[in-house]
């Protein structure tokens, strides 16, 4: 089944808001066993009709987000009308449930809201609880350029979303026939670059009949995508796993906080953070995660060298002889961490995040981590990253989370 998005709205198109239905869409129609053949941004207005008719001549399904509300540049269901060659009607139940709307918020609707129950003749009205915009149905047999479904939804996701799985997912698998979705799994690593799995396994993996495969690359972590039915999902995750089964996040979505926090639990582990160059990031992104409270005690953002010494006790001739920079610093404060907190596991990093203050010994980029274990040993790490602020921030953030998940599994 051939599925095309467009997603309207100039907000999207000046990147003053950013397009997340991209993605979302992408990952919700998979899991019915479709996939989206081209998606389209364009902004409010006229550019929303060369879209359309693009798309309803040549698709079986077109998904339009946005241009649903109440103000003259709405005019996604004028122009879909006009593309299709249906006169619009006002829908007296659509017109009920937007007065509703605003009489359980005690609120007056106003004239211009009632062009939010213009409906294509024939086409179905789908409710919209969480809004004032109900979305539109257009089934293939009122479609006069094609044999096009087209669905209208609002853009804003708390309304876009359970109408989509609610109004939009029965139509779509009514259509398509499907009754289950593709199989796939998808394979975390972390540690490793997406340039070895194309040289240890690619050949491998091109081998297994009827296994389609990809690679998503982010900072510090590597997705291996495998679709194909159980068998060929399950010799490819073997290839993978004998190459860089120590790399291995988790096989099934599972982020690398989460599994941090996982095995602490198993373990038995509190954790603690001190951090100077990634600013509180490592903590953050614990903290991201529900339930860390019971694991995750103390966050530690020792920036200055004054905080360094006054807070974890890292003594004040390390940072004079040394450097905040370094080796036995970093090491001070993990162990300082371990102290101050109580916690059974601390990691700390300090390094020169750029574009300035490097050196000929420590060049920007330069970042010494450390992990201290209670009644154990201490292991401090030096490591270059050569990224800006941002992903400098990320890529160090990563690589103290992958040094906690080594010491606890």
């Amino acid at each position: 089944m051939r599925i095309e998005v467009i997603n309207t709205g100039t907000e999207l198109t000046l990147g003053n808001t950013l397009n997340t239905h991209g993605a979302w869409f992408g990952r919700e129609l998979f899991k019915l066993g479709l996939r989206i053949e081209r998606q389209t941004t364009v902004p409010d207005g006229e550019a929303i009709r060369e879209a359309l008719s693009e798309s309803v001549s040549r698709a079986d399904a077109v998904i339009v987000t946005g241009g649903l509300g109440p103000t003259s540049d709405d005019l996604t269901r004028e122009i879909t009308a006009g593309v299709l060659g249906i006169e619009l009607m006002t829908d007296e139940a659509a017109i009920r449930s937007l007065e509703a709307f605003f009489a359980a918020r005690n609120k007056a609707m106003a004239d211009s809201n009632r062009k939010q129950a213009l409906v294509p003749v024939g086409a179905d009205v789908l409710p919209n609880p969480n809004g004032t915009a109900p979305g539109v149905y257009v089934p293939p047999r009122l479609n006069g350029k094609g044999n096009a479904a087209v669905f209208l939804l609002p853009g804003p996701p708390r309304e876009l979303h359970p109408m989509f799985r609610e109004e939009v997912v029965p139509r779509l698998r009514a259509l398509a026939g499907v009754e289950a979705a593709a199989g796939a799994l998808e394979l975390k690593f972390t540690g490793v670059g997406e340039s070895d799995f194309n040289q240890a396994i690619d050949a491998r993996l091109a081998m297994v009949p009827g296994l389609e495969y990809g690679y998503c690359a982010h900072i510090g972590e590597v997705d291996l995508r495998l679709i194909g039915d159980e068998t060929a999902r399950e010799a490819g995750r073997k290839i993978a796993l004998d190459e860089f089964d120590k790399f291995l996040i988790s096989d099934d979505g599972t982020s690398l906080p989460e599994a941090v926090l996982k095995l602490c639990r198993a373990r038995g582990w509190k954790l603690a953070t001190a951090e100077s160059c990634t600013g509180g990031l490592i903590a953050s992104r614990i903290t991201d995660v529900a339930g860390s409270s019971d694991i995750f005690t103390h966050g530690f953002v020792t920036y200055a060298n004054e905080a360094k010494r006054d807070v974890l006790g890292v003594p004040e001739e390390l940072l004079k002889l040394h450097g905040a920079v370094s080796e036995p610093v970093a090491r001070a404060m993990a162990e300082g961490a371990l102290r101050v907190s109580g916690a059974d596991v601390a990691v700390a990093v300090t390094g020169i995040a750029g574009p300035g203050g490097g050196s000929e010994d420590k060049p920007v980029g330069t970042v010494w981590l450390a992990w201290a274990v209670k009644g154990g040993h201490t292991i401090a790490l030096r490591q270059i990253h050569l990224r800006n602020r941002k992903d400098f921030k990320l890529g160090v953030s990563q690589a103290a989370l992958d040094g906690v998940r080594k010491l606890a599994l």
